[in-house]
């Protein structure tokens, strides 16, 4: 942990943040003086207490960024941590255990990796195709349809 930690690119992480807190507090009493002075209004005193969020939040981002890169890099990013499988006791009834996340027992085997579908979105939405529109529906918007469909042939042979 310590040779991530002082990697140069951490240790610009770090500069950056420690930077951007002092800032904060520098912004942060510049409004607090502000505010005490004639020109000064509420509209500081809350820009005063708001500066100190600001460098809590970078804090907080710096701590968690660095705690995400030291389980990436020790491996620890796994999504589903397997429980050990309940032992029934003599004579009992007992369903077999099953982890929360997987809904599998914990004697089955893990399901296999998801294959990409080529009708789903990265995002796990599923698109659904749906039917042409005819002249009798709406003929605009089929006259749409059909241009649509010859930019992309025309886009598709272009590309090949």
């Amino acid at each position: 942990m310590r040779q991530l930690v002082l990697s140069p690119r951490w240790i610009a992480w770090h500069l950056l943040t420690l930077g951007a807190m002092v800032a904060c507090g520098f912004l942060s009493a510049w409004q607090w003086h502000r505010a005490g002075s004639a020109m000064g209004s509420a509209v500081n005193v809350g820009y005063a207490l708001q500066w100190p969020l600001f460098a809590v939040f970078f804090g907080f981002m710096w701590w968690r960024f660095l705690r995400l890169e030291i389980r990436r890099l020790t491996g620890l990013d796994t999504d589903e941590i397997a429980e050990p499988p309940a032992t029934p006791t003599a004579g009992a009834d007992v369903a077999p255990a099953t982890t929360p996340s997987s809904g599998f027992a914990a004697d089955d085997e893990l399901p296999a990796p998801r294959v990409a579908d080529p009708v789903s979105s990265p995002f796990g939405v599923r698109r659904t195709p749906v039917a042409p529109v005819t002249d009798d529906e709406d003929p605009q918007l089929a006259a749409y349809n059909r241009m649509l469909a010859r930019l992309a042939a025309r886009d598709q042979e272009n590309s090949a």
